[in-house]
């Protein structure tokens, strides 16, 4: 099927105070998103890929091992991550629901392990990419990271939350501080119902 670009659940000003510039979401949304959007569209049409859903098509598109996908997964990958990114974050300041902070201290020992663990992952990631708090296939859960577009969906994991470490996701607001950008992502902008309403 058709990719489409989803507005976003918040206005382009509404994190303003918590991190993430109005200026940042007009490039990162606006522009980034839309163009894998526009492009995926693109590549697909008259594919087998054209009337399939998108987590099908990440998944009979991925190329394993290698870290110069196809264009097709590129933007079909990069369309899933944003579009789950958006709504993962928020303005709202929602408190962890009772459930994830349960799991997150059973999995990680505390929630500032898992910070230190997550935040961790994000920075070591080199180049672009993204960090992810993912559900595994026993249940448990554990933090992983991936290059460029790559997400949990192509291994089989349910997907709680993620960050985008690609640089148009944080140098307007953060320049080269990846760290502070990822330390904010928790702090401030994740929306923790959102995570927590997406355990199995």
């Amino acid at each position: 099927m058709s990719f489409t670009l989803p507005d976003l659940p918040f206005s382009h000003d509404a994190l303003e105070n918590l991190g993430m510039s109005k200026e940042t979401l007009e490039f990162h949304h606006d522009l980034h998103h839309k163009a894998y959007v526009d492009n995926g569209n693109k590549l697909i049409a008259g594919t087998e890929w054209e009337s399939k859903s998108v987590e099908d098509i990440i998944m009979g598109t991925y190329d394993g091992g290698s870290v110069a996908q196809n264009g097709i997964f590129n933007n079909a990958s990069q369309h899933w991550n944003h579009t789950q990114f958006w709504q993962m974050i928020g303005p709202n300041g929602k408190a962890m629901p009772a459930v994830l902070e349960k799991e997150i201290s059973n999995n990680f020992g505390s929630f500032e392990k898992f910070k230190e663990e997550f935040t961790a992952a994000g920075a070591g990631q080199f180049g672009s990419g993204w960090c992810w708090l993912v559900q595994d296939q026993d249940g448990s859960l554990k933090v992983t990271k991936t290059e460029n577009g790559v997400n949990p969906v192509c291994f089989n994991q349910n997907t709680l939350l993620g960050c985008d470490v690609w640089e148009h996701s944080y140098y307007i607001d953060f320049r080269n501080k990846r760290p502070a950008y990822l330390s904010n992502f928790i702090d401030k902008l994740v929306d923790w119902e959102s995570v927590a309403s997406r355990l199995k």
